[in-house]
């Protein structure tokens, strides 16, 4: 065996140049589709992360170990490589990136501590990573391609009205309840997602993580006050979908930075379901139209007669969330209907 002047066989110092690359690229190959494929900034600042740690790491002397002319796997390939889907190609090298994580975990004990330390950490909060990258994203593909978002309200007949707006084509349902018993609240929900599930259309829950979990929803929508988006994805997780209701600039920022898959943008008017809410008008709207990478809703006092002002304001592709404009139309079918005319026309 030959030793190098720093005590290490010039084979490990190779052996660990050539996976502190293999572990780099996978993840950068993971971090690219997480930023052009899935938008998904927190996973992509995450990903980074686990790069920046290994790069620290890369010292020179085992650069300079490098010799790939005398490699004799190099270039070597499987013919499974040249058949692999999006998903296929983000988890082999996620696989890459850990197993590469994983010798150098091994081979790191005895020459560099450091690097098996790091090593170690990259690899279990890479498997986290994966979990997320490799989620669901059908529910996601659903929400992007609506533009009507109906929130409930406490009115006589609910089941009934939402079943309307459900036949009229209404795709995106939020249960906002005011029920303060926990069980009629539970029981009235999952009526609701039984509607929506027969008739094709995503179900969320106001407010409540738990309620979410229990009737097996589609994904919560949380407040400013509500618990952070980081612990209800921890409780959620990957493939529910997290709402966030918004008022500033400041606020839309910091939702898609928590990774929530949508935003709510408003409440551009004054509106009896947000007492004492004070209206940011259409300006923010056009604010969000510029900054946002996720889907956004305006909301507050929407209606038919304000649409044409709201795709003025927030584009030909602009996606409303409508209460009373619905739940309290004598017609909520055709109330329904016309939103959706409307929004399809401008």
């Amino acid at each position: 065996m030959t030793i190098s002047s720093e005590g290490v066989d010039p084979a490990v110092l190779r052996l660990l140049d050539a996976n502190l690359d293999r572990a780099r690229e996978g993840l950068r190959v993971a971090e690219d589709w997480a930023r052009f494929g899935l938008d998904r900034r927190d996973l992509v600042e995450g990903l980074k992360d686990l790069r920046q740690q290994l790069g620290r790491c890369h010292l020179p002397r085992y650069r300079q170990a490098r010799h790939t002319a005398t490699d004799s796997a190099a270039g070597l390939a499987h013919p499974a490589q040249q058949q692999r889907s999006d998903a296929t190609v983000v988890a082999a090298n996620c696989a890459r990136a850990q197993e590469a994580l994983r010798v150098l975990e091994e081979f790191g004990r005895s020459c560099d501590p450091e690097l098996a330390r790091v090593a170690e950490h990259c690899r279990y909060r890479l498997y986290d990573l994966e979990t997320r990258l490799l989620a669901d994203q059908s529910r996601r593909q659903r929400l992007a391609a609506e533009r009507l978002y109906l929130i409930t309200s406490p009115v006589p007949q609910l089941l009934a009205v939402v079943g309307q707006a459900l036949q009229a084509g209404v795709k995106l349902v939020q249960h906002r309840s005011k029920l303060t018993d926990d069980l009629p609240r539970y029981q009235e929900a999952v009526a609701l997602r039984d509607l929506c599930a027969a008739h094709g259309a995503l179900f969320i829950v106001n407010d409540r993580v738990d309620l979410a979990l229990a009737v097996e929803a589609d994904g919560v929508h949380l407040g400013q006050g509500d618990l952070p988006p980081a612990q209800a994805r921890r409780l959620l997780g990957s493939d529910r979908l997290i709402g966030r209701s918004t008022h500033a600039p400041a606020q839309l920022q910091q939702a898609m930075a928590d990774g929530c898959d949508y935003a709510g943008v408003g409440p551009l008017q004054a509106t009896p379901t947000k007492p004492g809410r004070e209206p940011v008008g259409l300006d923010y709207l056009r604010q969000a139209e510029q900054i946002a990478t996720i889907p956004h809703y305006a909301i507050g006092g929407v209606d038919a007669q304000l649409l044409p002002a709201l795709l003025e304001a927030g584009g030909p592709h602009c996606r409303v969330a409508v209460v009373r404009a619905v739940m309290e139309a004598a017609d909520p079918a055709a109330a329904a209907r016309q939103l959706l005319e409307l929004l399809a026309d401008g």
